[in-house]
Order: structure tokens, then C-alpha cells, then sequence
């Protein structure tokens, strides 16, 4: 189960960290010799700027999941740790009769 919830964590951060750089190259492209983004209409403009709003908020809250997946793994690992140390004492504890 560790090992599940630390390949999605490491694949929702490349998702996002891909997601963001995909979006801001698509924007560095869009833009002409003045620096300015040129769009075929002002409806393609409005929709395509929301949708890299939502894709960058998907993007962040991605990198998020990221981060709280990689803290559940290491909780995970720590109390898988405990647990074995707890059974070590106990096998090599003394038997008293």
C-alpha cells in the first residue's frame, strides 16, 4: 500500500509540473515580435486564457496532492517501522517462567 501511495505521488507531481510547462509554452509561443499574445478572435482569447487559468489550478492542486501523498507515505513508512521494532522486542524478550 506505501509503495502505491508514493508512485501516485510522484506521478501527480510530474503531471503538474509537466501541466504548468506545457501551459506557459503554449503562452511563450502565442506571443509576436512586440511581446504581445496574438489570438485569431476575442472569444479564442477568452477561452483559451480560461482554460490555462482551470489547467494551472489543476496543475497546483496536482503538485498539492503531491505533497500530501509523499507526507502519507512517509507516516506510512515510520509506523511500518514502529510496528516491526514492537515485534523485535517482543520475539527477543526473555521468556520468564
Amino acid at each position: 500500500m506505501a509503495n502505491f501511495i508514493l508512485i501516485v505521488g510522484i506521478l501527480s507531481l510530474i503531471l503538474g509540473i509537466g501541466l504548468i510547462y506545457w501551459i506557459n509554452r503554449r503562452k511563450f509561443y502565442r506571443r509576436n515580435v512586440a511581446g504581445l499574445e496574438g489570438f485569431s478572435s476575442f472569444e479564442a482569447s477568452v477561452f483559451i486564457r480560461f482554460l490555462e487559468r482551470l489547467g494551472k489550478w489543476l496543475a497546483y492542486a496536482l503538485i498539492l496532492f503531491s505533497f500530501l501523498s509523499f507526507f502519507l507515505y512517509n507516516s506510512e513508512q515510520k509506523r511500518i517501522e514502529r510496528k516491526q521494532q514492537k515485534l523485535e522486542i517482543k520475539n527477543s524478550a526473555p521468556l520468564t517462567e
